[in-house]
């Protein structure tokens, strides 16, 4: 076999590995960046009831969960933007990720404190009944969000998107 047969032949695997990891990539861009973009659009149109669920945690004073509040859902949107876009890729997928761990912590702070709160993900948040708690399945949740995350941050390149358009990769 010729050096130049040998690189072809080698060519083709080499291809669809690259070709399935970026299916990978834009299926974890996809994954995060829509359910971000939900989440935002969910309670951007009432920015005193997700400051209401911030505040449900009782994890910062009272007027810096207000401001969080008042901020993530625009933090979501815009992260999820970007991530759906592919624009950035790498950035937006680090701070999706910190928002899940972050939102891995207060989820496990209220389980752990004994606290009967919806975690305002997608909307809603405040006191609930002990039987309307879903700690775990919130929590597996975002663990899988964050995972999806950490693989953007180690490989952003995906299909279809524009950072491959705007900057070749």
């Amino acid at each position: 076999m010729t050096a130049a047969t040998q690189t072809s032949a080698d060519a083709g695997p080499s291809r669809r590995k690259e070709l399935t990891l970026d299916v990978v990539g834009l299926l974890a861009r996809l994954t995060l960046g829509i359910v971000l973009v939900v989440a935002g659009w969910l309670k951007v149109g009432n920015p005193a009831g997700a400051a209401r669920a911030v505040q449900g945690y009782r994890i910062m004073p009272y007027d810096v969960a207000t401001y969080v509040g008042y901020a993530l859902p625009i933090v979501e949107i815009v992260v999820g933007l970007l991530l759906i876009t592919g624009l950035f890729t790498r950035f937006a997928a680090l701070i999706g990720g910190l928002l899940m761990v972050a939102f891995i912590i207060g989820i496990s702070q209220a389980w752990a404190r004994g606290l009967h709160i919806d975690c305002g993900c997608f909307g809603g948040g405040g006191e609930v009944a002990a039987s309307a708690t879903r700690y775990p399945q919130e929590i597996a949740r975002d663990t899988g969000l964050a995972v999806c995350a950490a693989w953007l941050v180690w490989r952003p390149q995906s299909l279809a998107s524009l950072d491959r358009v705007l900057f070749g990769r």
